[in-house]
């Protein structure tokens, strides 16, 4: 029996509408990242651009400005990766959990 191509292309039709859907509505969603035990947070969107750093005084320290850095890069890439882990998250309930390339 021939697969219909017709309904074929219109169920991948149906899938890239609800994706763009799910990929418009999460990029107005925010992410924290923390490092140094919440000491510093990042906020990220849905289009990985970091919204907000908030960095508490205590872990401010003149004499160690590597430290502090090094707490916002890895706060940065937390608040990166909980949004990348989102992203797919939803992008599996929209594909049934099917890998699509490119997209995941």
């Amino acid at each position: 029996m021939k697969p219909n191509m017709n309904a074929m292309m219109k169920q991948v039709q149906q899938m890239q509408s609800r994706i763009q859907k799910m990929q418009e509505k999460l990029a107005e969603e925010t992410c924290e990242g923390q490092a140094g035990g919440g000491m510093v947070k990042a906020v990220v969107n849905g289009n990985n651009e970091v919204l907000s750093i908030s960095i508490e005084k205590d872990v401010v320290d003149p004499e160690d400005v590597e430290m502090l850095q090094d707490l916002v890069v890895a706060a940065v890439n937390s608040g990166m990766k909980a949004v990348k882990d989102k992203m797919n998250e939803e992008m599996s309930k929209v594909t049934g959990g099917m890998k699509i390339p490119g997209l995941m």
